[in-house]
């Protein structure tokens, strides 16, 4: 594997961490990603429970994304079996991570073998190396277990936090936020992909410690269940207040319009754009970083552009780089 010089943590979960290291992997940096291991939904959750394995789903999307392989082996890796029997539902790639966890005897080591076999750039860890109980309490004191079902309850979340209170983050993941340049949270959802990772005490006492730039891309659009009505500073202080601290030094946000057929859609699902309330950024004393981010998947859904946020990244990784060597 190349050695680079300029370092990157990438914390977060789900399609918003997978589909910025596409981008990212393009570039000569080092790239660590730290994944959640809250995921208790679909075929994770049937894996977790069955095998009491951490959940592979997210992990699986990040090393198909960060892999160098064919795609014939990435395309294996992300099938997922169909029809009446009990493999439906399940992508190969799951079965493979929990299998290798048996043999391995551990999540960690599993997802550095199939590294290996999928000549993963990069590094990819599980924030932690157990699975862990996601639970949401709301402003009016209801609380939900399972982080599948808290975006479903369209209510104000107060605060999310585990079941399980001793849970350590894997060193690793600690020593990759210390020894990064610049650390990168998002985009994903807020409460159930980022927030998870920063519940751990090793790594929001790793985002003070790091001489690391921490970087918040933000959400295009408002979640459901999750961030109806927030601006961009409502979701930082909603990663500062669940770190314990505030530590985001910059923030990216879209400064695209999205088409008006979109835009309607997305309102009839009560989704709205991020409001960038600039101002308050400042006070917070954080950077705003603009950009036209705006792309479309095959169904018409916003997503960030990929190779712009990579770009953005790199930007900051080389203006760091000159300022050490200044």
């Amino acid at each position: 594997m190349a050695e680079y010089d300029l370092k990157v943590a990438v914390i977060g979960g789900g399609t918003g961490l997978s589909t910025i290291l596409r981008g990212l992997k393009r570039y000569p940096i080092d790239i660590t990603a730290i994944v959640t291991v809250a995921d208790d939904g679909g075929s994770s959750g049937s894996l977790r429970t069955d095998f009491d394995v951490p959940p592979p789903g997210d992990i699986r999307n990040v090393l198909v994304a960060l892999s160098e392989v064919e795609p014939l082996v990435q395309e294996l890796f992300q099938y997922r079996f169909t029809g009446e029997t009990d493999l439906a539902g399940h992508p190969t790639g799951n079965l493979l991570i929990a299998a290798m966890t048996n043999i391995t005897g551990d999540f960690a080591s599993a997802i550095q073998k199939l590294s290996e076999v999928l000549k993963v750039r990069g590094r990819v860890l599980p924030v932690c190396n157990t699975p862990l109980c996601l639970c949401a309490e709301y402003d009016d004191g209801t609380i939900i277990q399972g982080e599948s079902l808290i975006p479903t309850i369209e209510k104000k979340i107060k605060r999310v936090y585990y079941t399980k209170e001793d849970a350590r983050a894997l060193d690793e993941a600690v020593e990759a936020i210390i020894e990064a340049d610049l650390v990168l949270l998002g985009p994903g959802s807020l409460y159930t992909s980022i927030i998870p990772n920063l519940l751990l005490v090793e790594i929001s006492e790793a985002l003070v410690k790091t001489s690391a730039e921490c970087v918040y891309c933000c959400n295009i659009m408002t979640q459901p269940g999750e961030t109806t009505g927030y601006s961009a500073s409502d979701h930082v202080l909603a990663l500062h207040e669940h770190a314990g601290h505030a530590f985001i030094d910059k923030i990216i946000v879209n400064d695209e319009e999205i088409d008006d057929e979109t835009y309607e859609r997305y309102c009839d699902q009560h989704s709205d754009v991020v409001l960038i309330d600039e101002k308050k950024l400042h006070k917070m004393n954080i950077e705003v970083i603009k950009s036209r981010l705006v792309s479309y998947n095959n169904v018409g859904e916003v997503r960030h552009n990929t190779k712009k946020v990579a770009a953005t990244i790199f930007s900051l990784l080389l203006d760091i780089e000159e300022k050490r060597e200044g």
